[in-house]
């Protein structure tokens, strides 16, 4: 059973700012694992702390990174961001 995406108002900006960068397909690509198996690798994921503890990121490429949370409860995935490396 496939998880659901499910996205903040951030992470729908930055969807279009990927897709105007070439990167939509890249993002895709992760999207995809994403809603089949949050925690599949490769590719590699890395488990955030700080201000974004419980989150997870993996690269999209060198620069931006796609930036969630899993809510295994709800079978849901909050993706947070899709751009810049951390910003909240």
């Amino acid at each position: 059973m496939n998880w659901q995406l499910v996205y903040t108002k951030q992470a729908q900006k930055d969807a279009k700012k990927l897709a105007a960068s070439n990167l939509k397909k890249k993002a895709q690509g992760l999207l995809d694992i994403l809603a089949e198996n949050p925690f599949q690798t490769p590719p590699p994921y890395e488990k955030l702390v700080g201000d974004l503890a419980g989150a997870y990121s993996r690269r999209i490429n060198i620069q931006h990174r796609l930036v969630y949370q899993v809510l295994e409860s709800e079978r849901t995935i909050k993706i947070i961001r899709m751009w810049t490396h951390y910003d909240i």
